[in-house]
């Protein structure tokens, strides 16, 4: 057996053990449980995924054969390698958040079924990407859907857990019901269940197969990644889903349905055209925006990140489908460039959102609470959890040195590459794309300073943020490790690019890493590889300091052009952290040495407008930061509003209050009209049951009419 054989091995055994371990221990027991076999399985994982990606062979492993279904087998290639990293790499600090937090859950639900439930997801989400057949990958996939339905509604006596679970299991279902029709089709014109054999057949399938293979894949896998207009499961799962279930949910379930999308339009049927990726482009564009809009009004914590998911997703997605433009168009480099930029990105969400949700779920366990207009101040009492969620909040607003400032920017940088292609209808969807994301990055950031200086700063707005206190190490330990990890991701860019372009690179047929890390540290570089003159402008500003202590081939990530445009972009967040540390070390020396020093401090009690002790109910609020994104788009939000009139006295005007009902964008344009359609058809089908029998010989008669009409024309 290989070491990645063993690897995986370890990993499914060890769940199949916690899985035991649930079965015989006493409850109490569980979350030691879960948390002793999820971090056993997350080191596993994290190592087997890295052995995939640096092997340079796709590992196979025949599991056995089935009657009719031919033989079921793993496969392991560099594809699957990020999706299996990126997994272990969230398993742990989740798994180990679990053992404090679950605690909470003793009286709420039934921890041996919660935790048999918890281990089985992991492994699914393991099983997922390394399926090397249509029958395990639909196996596993059904398993993953059932068993976030099951954990969601850990809370089962919750009437709200049980619908909002209930959605998410329908829609689920009914995108993998469009996912088999598309395997289906290509296992008919392949003759295999296999993904290998059906990639070999791929090929000969004519132009409205290919579109309908697409259209079906893309549309099943994005109701699992929570994509406009199948989104309205994700902010209504995740408010009532416990937090380590909803770090999961966001960080690694939908990462799969990106993992699908591109199993089967970039790896099994490549697509051959640039209406697809035209298409997941724009559809990514709007997401991102729709999703960043309703999170920047949003006042519940956990239902703020969840749409924050769907407009993070939305950026993954739009850089993937600017890799199958470019891919199409016959730009390689910079398809590559492209898809190194959404799986960055993608990582990162996964790493940023698990720790915001951790973080949320830290709050709600202190506070009691998850309402910003009732928190405030807790950045005095729960010191360390407010700043490892200012960490997450400025990873995801694309703070620089942390790490989504580096997949937004490689993003945004990528779609300006679309000056290289000739269509200008492409050209304009492009620049349309590239608005909205911007868009949206501004909007992120206005979204969680409201999100951090409503919940940690400011004073307490209610007894429960009052009486909030920090939490114990087992679940400050998971986030602390998370944060670390998001600056590390920003730091250090220039040796994260190189791991994905191993994934990308074999998709694409060109290097993503030659066109954005040149080897400024490698000394055994091809001296044509970097023109000398270039070399010298840049070793002049200090792109070689580091050459002969660091690994890797530099610190700064530069796309170059031809002889006239020799530098189309360039950064280095790896110098841009030095600096601010510099920077801020100077200017606290500075206050020290020059004011601090010589002054004597007074303390006296502070001036509030002449106010004398100042309300909380005085306060800006989470709804008041947010009224302006509501003014400017209130043609997309288009609130209810329903007015109570109440007479005060029998002479004096009538207290008028307004309450604003929130429809969502995608219940309006989309549900709502096809609930309408449906209940006006079924209204008229309804009249037909009038109860007359010569009416129902008239459809039995006409039915048969009908039925003759067709066979004789066929």
């Amino acid at each position: 057996m290989t070491a990645i054989g063993a690897l995986l091995f370890f990993c499914f055994a060890t769940m199949g053990l916690g899985i035991l371990a649930s079965l015989v221990l006493r409850k109490r027991s569980m979350p030691m449980v879960m948390t002793s076999f999820g971090t056993l399985m997350g080191l596993a994982s994290v190592g087997a995924g890295i052995l995939i990606l640096f092997n340079h062979k796709v590992a196979n492993f025949v599991l056995w054969s089935l009657p009719g279904l031919g033989r079921l087998q793993l496969s392991c290639d560099r594809l699957s390698a990020i999706f299996v990293i990126v997994a272990g790499l969230i398993f742990i600090p989740v798994s180990l958040f679990s053992a404090q937090y679950l605690k909470h859950y003793f009286e709420r639900t039934n921890l041996r079924v919660f935790s048999i439930s918890y281990l089985t997801l992991l492994g699914s989400i393991v099983l997922i990407p390394i399926a090397g057949d249509v029958f395990t990958f639909l196996l596993a996939w059904e398993v993953m859907t059932l068993l976030c339905y099951l954990l969601v509604n850990a809370d089962f006596e919750n009437d709200e857990s049980q619908r909002a679970s209930f959605l998410m299991l329908a829609m689920s279902e009914a995108g993998t019901l469009a996912v088999l029709v598309a395997f289906l089709i290509l296992s008919n014109a392949a003759g295999t269940l296999t993904f290998v054999g059906i990639k070999a057949a791929a090929p000969h399938l004519d132009t409205g197969l290919r579109w309908a293979v697409f259209l079906l894949s893309f549309l099943g896998f994005s109701v699992k990644v929570g994509l406009v207009p199948f989104n309205s499961w994700l902010p209504r799962a995740h408010p009532v889903a416990p937090a380590n279930i909803s770090a999961l949910l966001s960080g690694l379930i939908l990462n799969l349905g990106v993992y699908g999308i591109l199993r089967v339009n970039l790896d099994i049927l490549p697509v051959t055209s640039v209406g697809p990726g035209l298409l997941i482009l724009i559809t990514g564009a709007v997401s991102a925006i729709v999703g960043i809009l309703y999170a920047t009004t949003e006042n519940d914590l956990k239902k703020l990140l969840a749409h924050s998911s769907i407009e993070n997703m939305g950026i993954t997605i739009a850089g993937m489908g600017a890799g199958l433009v470019f891919l199409a168009s016959g730009k390689a480099t910079f398809a590559s460039m492209a898809f190194i930029a959404a799986f960055y990105h993608m990582t990162n969400h996964s790493v940023y959102k698990s720790l915001l949700f951790l973080g949320a779920g830290t709050v709600d366990m202190s506070a009691g609470t998850r309402d910003l207009n009732r928190l405030g101040g807790l950045l005095k009492r729960m010191p360390w959890t407010g700043l490892f969620v200012l960490i997450g909040a400025l990873s995801i607003s694309a703070m620089p040195p942390f790490n989504g400032f580096v997949s937004e920017w490689l993003t945004l940088e990528s779609l300006l590459r679309s000056v290289e292609l000739s269509s200008l209808g492409v050209k304009i969807a492009f620049v349309a794309a590239g608005v909205g994301l911007a868009l949206t990055a501004g909007l992120a950031v206005t979204c969680f300073v409201r999100a951090f200086a409503m919940g940690f700063l400011g004073m307490p707005r209610s007894e429960a943020a009052r009486g909030a206190r920090e939490t114990s190490k087992p679940t400050l330990v998971p986030m602390a490790f998370l944060a670390l990890v998001c600056l590390a991701l920003g730091v250090l860019p220039t040796y994260v690019i190189p791991a994905m372009d191993r994934v990308v690179a074999p998709l694409t047929g060109a290097s993503g890493t030659s066109a954005l890390v040149p080897p400024f540290f490698d000394t055994h570089a091809p001296a044509s590889e970097l023109p000398q003159k270039f070399v010298a402008e840049f070793h002049d500003l200090g792109a070689q300091i580091g050459q002969n202590t660091m690994p890797g081939r530099g610190l700064a990530v530069i796309h170059r052009g031809g002889e006239k445009n020799p530098v189309v972009f360039a950064m280095s967040t790896s110098y841009m952290f030095v600096t601010l540390i510099l920077l801020l070390g100077i200017s606290a020396s500075v206050v020290w040495l020059v004011a601090a020093r010589h002054r004597k401090v007074e303390r006296r009690p502070r001036w509030d407008g002449g106010v004398r002790h100042l309300l909380p109910e005085m306060t800006y609020t989470a709804t008041g930061f947010a009224q302006p994104v509501r003014v400017i788009f209130e043609a997309i939000f288009r609130p209810q509003v329903v007015d109570r009139r109440k007479t005060v006295a029998e002479h004096f005007r009538m207290a008028i209050r307004q309450r604003r009902k929130e429809v969502h964008l995608t219940d309006r344009l989309v549900l709502h009209p096809l609930t309408a359609a449906a209940q006006w058809l079924a209204g008229n089908l309804a009249r037909m049951h009038n109860g007359r029998i010569n009416a129902y010989a008239g459809y039995a008669l006409l039915a048969l009419v009908i039925f003759l009409t067709i066979a004789s024309v066929v």
